[in-house]
């Protein structure tokens, strides 16, 4: 898949999660075999201001190229700013937020809430389209309702106004995360408009990702929520796209997956920092294990890198004698 000059290797992407989609995650994910990664949302008046903890959120690494970051905001002259900002720092391309339904962010206009305003939606798109040369993507939903008639009229502005590519997840602003995927909706943009289209919603396994392409045509699958627990899930998908079952990774290759997100983390943020977050994060990757409340309650207080490192191996060892014991 081409999204404008940026080619992909896979069809993959890994949606921006707030507060989830940082270096080390879209690094763990990336070498896991995903197309396209991207940032958590960063705000544009933030960028503009130049908030030293906003600038942060722009660190980037050439093994997780290209890289995709997204930007929310409603003022097409701070959107524009922000973009040439996010460009200069090295950004592959630039995704604007039209999807978060959060009150914070919807109440200034930005978000979802651009999706009921389409003339400040396409003054925005049409201002960050002239302030940068890389690709430009939006991430959109159904609208304010069910209907998706906001996502076609969004879609063609648009389109119209340059965009390269549109992300699809077919929930209303008001259902939020609640209920299924209306994959229609992803179908009938697809139908509206020549650029790439790339669906999002309800992909948990493999075959969540074959059937939304053969129902929706979608040139893209984007893995978003699912992704937290099982990031291997968007490579799994370009296998199965291909005709080939990965299967999850066995205990060795969590293990040694854990390893080298904490070992991101540390290098990425510092270890203080790192270790506080880690001590929620950790506990994503070892979903569905034997003794997994054990584990999380043992990295409750990690308080460096070497205790995670030790709690870790020590969980895995357990693992792998409870494996080799007969039955």
């Amino acid at each position: 898949m081409n999204i404008g000059s940026v080619v992909l290797d896979s069809p993959t992407v890994l949606a921006p999660l707030a507060g989830i989609t940082n270096l080390a995650f879209r690094l763990l994910v990336k070498g896991l075999g995903c197309g396209l990664v991207c940032s958590e949302m960063v705000s544009a008046n933030a960028l503009v201001r130049r908030s030293a903890k906003t600038m942060a959120m722009l660190a980037s690494d050439p093994a997780e190229k290209p890289v995709s970051f997204q930007i929310f905001g409603a003022d097409p002259a701070v959107m524009a700013e922000a973009a040439r900002i996010v460009a200069g720092a090295g950004a592959d391309l630039i995704d604007l937020n039209l999807g978060c339904s959060v009150k914070k962010v919807v109440r200034t206009g930005a978000g979802a809430a651009l999706m009921r305003d389409p003339q400040r939606a396409a003054a925005v798109f049409a201002a960050v389209r002239r302030a940068v040369a890389i690709p430009l993507t939006i991430k959109i939903r159904s609208g304010w309702d069910h209907s998706g008639d906001q996502a076609l009229q969004i879609a063609r502005l648009a389109q119209d106004c340059g965009v390269d590519a549109i992300s699809v997840h077919p929930r209303s602003a008001s259902q939020g995360f609640a209920g299924r995927a209306d994959w229609s909706v992803i179908a009938a943009v697809k139908k509206t408009v020549g650029i790439p289209v790339i669906g999002n919603g309800d992909i948990c396994g493999p075959e969540d990702a074959l059937a939304m392409r053969a129902q929706t045509g979608c040139d893209g699958l984007m893995v978003g929520r699912a992704a937290i627990a099982n990031p291997w899930l968007p490579g799994r998908i370009d296998a199965a796209l291909k005709g080939l079952d990965l299967g999850d990774p066995d205990l060795d290759q969590r293990r040694r997956l854990i390893l080298a997100y904490v070992a991101d983390m540390v290098r990425c943020g510092g270890e203080k920092s790192a270790c506080l977050m880690l001590r929620s994060r950790l506990g994503w990757f070892v979903k569905g294990l034997a003794d997994a409340s054990r584990f999380r309650n043992a990295i409750r207080q990690l308080g460096s890198q070497a205790e995670a490192v030790d709690r870790i191996e020590a969980y895995f060892d357990d693992l792998a004698r409870l494996a080799d014991r007969p039955a």
